[in-house]
């Protein structure tokens, strides 16, 4: 078994590496980017079009003493990093084998995981670097209902984004205890008394270093689309809610995670995560803060054991929270009361997802039609994915925004490979125009008297009766 999985490792590696463009059988670096921490080199791809940065840390380790606390900025470094390895994903268990999202998206195994994990990756066109061209920017939060998936995962390859003329750039954030842990005793290390949301902090503290350094890969910081689906979806609403993101995000796109009314976490109380949060710690023995960050890894990467052990829904304890000064107030109600980021929408949600949202949508649409100076445009993915019966499931939309069908082992066919090119068309034109239509198109904004959904499958798009 050992064998196999030291050979199966080597392969995922060099599967990894064959989006690397070689010359004379070396492998081509890009040239060197200069950000506020230190150079950057990164590798040429997709035969030389493209450029991507692996692995670049926009914060400090969040390791030993740092467990469960707030992200602070990277240390600058001397030496040009080489961003050309794929980073450590996010503290996390494996799929289970056989599962239904295992065999979709991580039949080929998972990354390794640990806590040293908060890096992004960017992937742009090469000629961005060369020529200044101040690209508009996608920011990807990836889902995984906040416990487990990450940023790179085979449906979510971003080449085709880079081809459009985006400039994307993709997350790891903490999951699970080590994301979002709240603790009475954590409470007193901080000025508002609010533990928990520490992989909230980390997407703020991404999204900033984004700001600040993109104009150096030829991005346009004040061009900042947001991006997420499912948890990843939520996490896009937190950060459009957030006092501390002000200023940061020109558009939103909100995939499969509701509109208005509670999404995956539920809105527990922080007093109910507080006292769940140490009961979990003291029931393993971790009864001290010290005991807390001495603990070994494998005590704190599996959520789901703990909490099951104890009748606990992991997504009660181990998700985002309003409170503190990072959420003062829930997203409902900073788009009630308009304090929201007043910035183009485009959500939506699949037709077979986990849940109806069309109404949750609708609420949002008119709330922000009343209220706000932008459009809110949405849709219904409908496509029934072939290869089985298991329809337009939730996550399923992700190989067509995404255009990464080929990775699949689905036998798309050519219409699928003709509603992924429109998709991308419609997502890369909200990024750069605000708006899915590249001028005037079919698909109109959603407003409180017109609750137009843009219908996405092989036939032709409308609305929904």
């Amino acid at each position: 078994m050992r064998h196999f999985l030291l050979l199966f490792l080597a392969l995922f590696l060099l599967a990894g590496e064959s989006y690397a463009h070689r010359h004379n059988g070396e492998t081509v670096l890009s040239p060197v980017v200069s950000t506020h921490y230190g150079k950057i080199q990164g590798l040429v791809i997709a035969q030389g079009r493209l450029v991507q940065f692996r692995g670049i840390p926009y914060a400090q380790a969040p390791v030993g003493s740092r467990r469960w606390k707030r992200p602070l900025p990277p240390k600058a470094w001397n030496d040009t990093l080489k961003a050309v390895t794929w980073p450590d994903i996010a503290l996390q268990t494996d799929q289970d084998k056989g599962s239904f999202y295992e065999k979709e998206f991580f039949r080929f195994g998972m990354p390794r995981s640990s806590e040293n994990c908060l890096f992004i990756n960017i992937t742009m066109p090469r000629k961005a670097l060369a020529h200044n061209k101040a690209l508009p920017v996608c920011v990807w939060y990836h889902g995984g209902a906040y416990q487990n998936g990450y940023s790179y995962e085979i449906e979510m390859d971003p080449t085709e984004w880079a081809r459009r003329g985006i400039i994307f750039v993709s997350v790891g954030y903490r999951m699970g205890i080590t994301g979002f842990l709240c603790h009475p005793e954590l409470d007193k290390e901080v000025s508002d008394h609010s533990s928990g949301n520490y992989g909230t902090y980390d997407q703020v503290m991404a999204l900033r270093w984004v700001h600040d350094n993109i104009a150096s890969f030829g991005g346009d910081p004040l061009r900042i689309t947001i991006m997420g689906q499912s948890a990843g979806g939520g996490s896009v609403k937190n950060l459009c809610a957030s006092p501390l993101s002000r200023g940061l995000i020109a558009g939103a796109i909100i995939q499969s995670a509701g509109g208005l009314g509670n999404f995956l976490s539920g809105n527990d109380p922080a007093d109910y995560m507080r006292s769940a949060g140490k009961m979990l710690m003291d029931s393993i023995g971790l009864t001290t803060l010290k005991k807390m960050r001495d603990a070994d890894m494998e005590t704190v990467r599996d959520p789901w054991t703990m909490t099951r052990r104890h009748g606990i829904n992991t997504m009660r304890v181990f998700a985002p929270h309003t409170g503190g000064d990072l959420l003062p107030e829930s997203f409902d109600d900073a788009v009630l009361d308009n304090s929201v980021a007043d910035v183009p929408y485009l959500i939506g949600y699949t037709a077979d997802d986990m849940m109806p949202m069309d109404g949750a949508i609708n609420r949002l649409a008119s709330a922000r039609d009343s209220l706000g100076s932008k459009p809110v445009y949405s849709y219904k993915f409908c496509r029934r994915l072939p290869g089985d019966d298991a329809g337009a499931f939730h996550s399923s939309e992700l190989w067509y925004t995404f255009g990464s069908l080929k990775h699949s082992w689905r036998p798309f066919t050519k219409e699928d490979y003709e509603l992924s090119d429109r998709m991308l068309g419609y997502w890369t034109n909200f990024v750069k125009y605000g708006n899915p239509n590249k001028s005037q198109g079919s698909w109109r904004p959603n407003t409180s008297k017109d609750h137009y959904f843009q219908i996405l499958d092989i036939a032709k798009g409308g609305n929904p009766k």
